[in-house]
């Protein structure tokens, strides 16, 4: 009968843990099979003398039909003394005229098979002077194979949408591709037939907030408005029969919407689980700061493929999972207000937005939820040797980007483990002040950014930490040796083994859950710097055994827990007096025992003193506290309490 309890109580985490797993590799299934479609770009620096300031997207397409007209209207800053601009977009496009705005003048570009967009500019433009170009161009995005531009439908629905990450913008119109520029703001014209041949309203969505619908004569054009610094791999439109709900989140009196484009034969189903959003939404604003982007909206628009894509103020939505809701809600704090700042640092992207997927278990199902998704992510971080968090140059080009088990679920396990390195309260007050960041904040940020925000915040050097965990490949693989070698003392010593070469050892504060015989426990953590380091533990009940890492917060794997045998006898014919003390204190043995040397260990493990044997040792300089005495004798290692007040 309790094994039949212990079941059905399991059960409910395990499922939890499963769904999420599955949710998560539909998730990097999804990313990075689009990766894999656009990898041979490489960071054009013929675009990195501009700052882009404002574009103007205009679209006129009919999702029945792969095919698409635009204009893109582009201000933009010199940074540097120019006579041509160049923007990215890919060679099928067919450019028909480039004019300077301010002029009005018809422009000389030419179009090249490495996917430049060259334009000469009528003038020498002066570094700090703003200028204005627009771009008409047209063509069939979906022929350039990038799968940024699809057309396809839905139960007998014509839908076209776009999806851009990473290096998908240029396939659909001309931009700056790379993590070098935000546009500081966008307004997006989406021209379309009002209805589709099956008489249904087609539906436009894009980023920011929706300004207006007018109809002229068969058409409709949807004015959408985006406000915040966004790069071109996060603007996003998308056409279809849609219906429409929204949630409304309270947000502390001002509240805002959440609006849902779901296709009409899943509108039941999505209705019932898309409100859980806002009770996500609260969590993560309550964790970390208000939504970004509260004075526009939050949506979600269902597209043609499995996963999701987290574009800003919308996310494109495969279905409707709670873990999938949550991962692309979080990357709108970890990703969107703040974006990587290249691709080798994906995953403080991803890593946090898998890492914030966790929180939502932790915090709506519970410890034992958490630390079941916790080992899930161990478990496949560990089934192989090497892998490091962050990206080599090689690397960004190719799907290692979206790597399931290196850049979402080991990136959030260094966010966890920095958690637990940090504590709580100081973890998420460095995550509100990086999102704070005003050099980051709405902007881009790389590896080494995100370290040093958070040290400021906790004036601490994560030097070791992240050199470790971060850049460093592989795990630790720990072994605990423990005795308790007289009443209430016991003593572990801690050595690891390290999977691969790039880290010769990880620092880590390493948990021990502590048994009793008659079913006491009591969990210590120990900030294990060095291997054969020995702690000591006042323990006011006889220990059965000791557990390694019972909550899964450290990377490692293949550990073991061996207890160490000491004689209680030589333990026993040794006593210190007096205790506590404030000035000296008496070694008291037999005078067959010999005791070579000593050593004091404070409460962290640290050796805080080394002596020769004296029958008086002077601890007049020793700060108030509880420490622990190591002697070295001829019958064996001896260990004793010392309270010095």
């Amino acid at each position: 009968m309790r094994l039949t309890s212990l079941f059905f109580f399991l059960l409910p985490i395990v499922l939890i843990a499963q769904n999420y797993d599955e949710e998560l590799d539909n998730i990097v299934a999804f990313e990075s099979n689009i990766a894999s479609k656009k990898i041979d770009f490489k960071t054009n620096l013929n675009t990195a003398n501009y700052d882009l300031k404002y574009h103007k997207l205009e679209f006129n397409l009919d999702p029945s039909s792969a095919y698409l007209e635009g204009q893109i209207t582009s201000h933009y800053v010199a940074k540097e003394d120019l006579n041509q601009v160049v923007f990215d977009l890919t060679e099928n496009m067919n450019v028909s005229d480039v004019y300077h705005l301010y002029s009005g003048a018809l422009l000389n570009f030419v179009h090249t098979i490495d996917d430049e967009l060259i334009i000469d500019l009528p003038a020498l433009q002066n570094a700090g002077v703003m200028d204005s170009l627009k771009v008409i161009y047209s063509g069939n995005p979906v022929s350039s194979g990038f799968g940024s531009y699809e057309q396809s439908d839905h139960n007998g629905s014509p839908i076209i949408w776009t999806l851009s990450e990473p290096y998908g913008a240029k396939g659909w119109w001309p931009c700056k591709q790379d993590l070098n520029d935000k546009i500081d703001l966008i307004d997006v014209f989406i021209t379309t037939p009002k209805f589709n041949s099956n008489n249904e309203e087609n539906i436009a969505v894009s980023n920011g907030l929706e300004i207006s619908q007018i109809t002229s004569g068969q058409d409709k054009t949807t004015h959408f408005k985006h406000q915040y610094p966004i790069p071109a791999y996060l603007i996003a439109i998308s056409v279809t029969n849609y219906l429409t709900y929204n949630h409304v989140v309270d947000n502390n009196g001002s509240p805002f919407e959440i609006v849902n484009y779901v296709y009409p034969e899943n509108y039941d189903n999505a209705n019932q689980s898309t409100p859980i959003t806002v009770d996500i939404m609260n969590l993560f604003s309550g964790l970390f700061e208000e939504y970004p982007f509260s004075n526009e909206k939050y949506g979600h628009a269902q597209f043609g493929w499995g996963g999701g894509m987290e574009h800003t103020t919308v996310s494109f939505m495969g279905g409707f999972s709670r873990g999938l809701i949550a991962h692309e809600l979080a990357h709108q704090w970890f990703g969107n207000k703040v974006t990587c700042g290249s691709w080798k640092d994906i995953w403080l992207n991803e890593g946090f937005a898998t890492y914030l997927s966790g929180l939502v278990i932790e915090n709506f199902d519970g410890f034992e939820s958490f630390t079941s998704w916790k080992q899930n992510r161990i478990n496949s971080i560990t089934s192989q040797p090497g892998g490091s968090v962050y990206i080599i140059d090689n690397d960004t080009t190719s799907s290692r980007i979206f790597n399931g088990r290196l850049s979402y679920s080991k990136g959030a396990m260094v966010a966890h483990m920095l958690r637990k390195e940090l504590s709580d309260a100081i973890f998420f007050e460095s995550l509100q002040n990086y999102l704070a960041d005003p050099d980051l904040s709405y902007g881009y940020a790389k590896s080494d950014d995100f370290i040093v925000s958070v040290e400021e915040t906790v004036q601490v050097d994560l030097t070791e930490f992240f050199n470790d965990w971060l850049y460093g490949e592989g795990y630790p693989t720990y072994t605990i040796e423990w005795s308790q070698p007289s009443e209430n003392l016991a003593r572990f010593v801690i050595n690891q083994a390290q999977s691969h070469w790039t880290v010769d050892f990880f620092e880590s504060k390493v948990t021990l859950k502590l048994n009793g015989t008659n079913g006491e426990n009591i969990t210590t953590i120990l900030d294990n710097t060095y291997n054969g380091q020995e702690f000591f533990q006042t323990v006011l009940f006889d220990i059965s055994d000791v557990e390694f890492d019972p909550y899964y917060d450290i990377i490692s794997k293949n550990n073991e827990v061996v207890l160490s045998l000491t004689s209680n006898d030589i333990q026993n014919e040794v006593s210190i007096s007096p205790t506590p003390t404030n000035n000296k204190f008496k070694i008291i043995k037999p005078r067959n025992l010999t005791i070579d040397s000593l050593i004091i260990y404070n409460v962290s493990g640290q050796n805080v003193a080394s002596r020769k044997y004296s029958k008086y040792i002077d601890v007049r300089d020793f700060s108030p506290g509880q420490y622990f005495i190591k002697l070295f004798s001829d019958k064996g290692l001896i260990f004793k309490h010392l309270l010095i007040k």
